[in-house]
């Protein structure tokens, strides 16, 4: 008796659909348009974060290199020969700072102009400092991967020295492609284009339909 009320509920009814399984179904809210949105506004918000990262360290460079050195007592230079290696490679640019010329002690990297030939500007470590009677001091200098000292004494003129603090590895490379002329019309031409488009966009971005902001 049992068997004959529980038998009618266990067959299936003739053309009705079989469900599906658990695991075949999808849940509600993730169907795959909606998906794919979803990866859209990620990868357009990883874009407008990438160019505002871009524009601020463009912006943090051009500070630093250009506006920097006019407000604040620093300079920056870029090593061109591989006498001060492996301290400072061809490439690097050095933040150098001012310092009292009486201050000058052996050992430290100071930039100065050389006495002979072009007089060139190089960068290289103090050997010994003598001061001399008029206030002015002699340096003896040498380039960390020459054999030798400098073949010359250079008297520093001025009331300061300029020592080198800091080295920032491969920046003059990249100043040097900067200048360019096919980069640097790039620049010029391309980049505020591109900051005014982003700028549009960023103004005239359409409003989200009703299915995006489900």
């Amino acid at each position: 008796m049992i068997t004959a009320l529980l038998a009618p509920h266990a067959r299936p009814v003739p053309g009705a659909p079989i469900p599906r399984r658990d695991q075949d179904s999808t849940p509600a809210g993730h169907t795959p348009a909606t998906g794919t949105r979803t990866l859209h506004r990620a990868l357009a918000g990883l874009g407008r974060w990438t160019v505002r990262l871009v524009l601020i360290l463009a912006i943090a460079a051009f500070a630093a290199l250009a506006v920097g050195p006019h407000l604040l007592d620093y300079r920056t230079m870029t090593m061109l020969t591989g006498s001060m290696a492996p301290a400072i490679d061809p490439g690097d640019v050095t933040v150098v700072t001012s310092l009292p010329v009486t201050d000058v002690q052996p050992g430290m990297i100071i930039s100065y102009h050389i006495p002979v030939d072009d007089h060139r500007l190089v960068s290289h470590r103090i050997l010994t400092a003598t001061a001399n009677p008029d206030g002015t001091v002699t340096v003896q200098t040498k380039g960390d991967a020459n054999d030798a000292p400098d073949p010359w004494q250079a008297v520093l003129q001025g009331d300061t020295a300029w020592q080198v603090r800091a080295v920032v590895p491969e920046l003059g490379n990249l100043i040097q492609a900067l200048r360019t002329p096919l980069v640097s019309h790039a620049l010029v031409y391309g980049a505020p284009t591109l900051l005014a488009g982003w700028l549009l966009l960023s103004i005239w971005r359409p409003t989200r339909t009703e299915d995006d902001q489900r």
